[in-house]
């Protein structure tokens, strides 16, 4: 079967962003793997060197904010487990994610965000916000985040 587009013609499915992001989860997947024999608090422990190691690569905006939503997160949940996800900092409760900083670096974004997924009890009616942009933290930003953190986890 032969294509009437051109190679040059074909549109690409995911950014190469989002396909660095697929080979990062993949690349975290093994990692999780070869852990699988370490005690829980070696595998923790590793864990939230790796978040900090990818923390430490961003740019200096990204960083900033995200070394204080990990500091924040880590207070207000001490329960969550910081993995990575796709390249970011996240939180998980029993391997699932609650919540995790994506810098706006990741995806040539205007503005990084702090997600929340599916494990976080922020339901409210019929619909609530799920993510939340980011540009910098003020004293009373840090507080709407502890307060959601604190919130999602029940």
């Amino acid at each position: 079967m032969s294509s009437t587009s051109s190679p040059a013609e074909k549109h690409e499915v995911f950014t190469a962003e989002e396909r660095a992001a697929m080979k990062e989860h993949a690349r975290e997947q093994k990692t999780a793997a070869a852990r699988r024999g370490a005690s829980r608090a070696d595998k923790e422990a590793a864990a939230e060197r790796d978040v900090l190691a990818k923390i430490a690569e961003m740019p200096e905006e990204d960083r900033d904010l995200a070394e204080r939503i990990h500091e924040i997160v880590r207070a207000a949940a001490p329960g969550l487990a910081p993995k990575l996800w796709y390249g970011m900092p996240a939180y998980a409760d029993d391997g699932k994610v609650v919540c995790h900083f994506q810098g706006a670096h990741k995806f040539t974004s205007r503005y990084a965000t702090l997600g929340f997924g599916d494990r976080a009890a922020l339901d409210e009616g019929a619909m609530w916000p799920t993510a939340y942009a980011v540009t910098k933290l003020t004293a009373a930003d840090e507080e709407i985040i502890a307060a959601l953190v604190r919130r999602a986890v029940g």
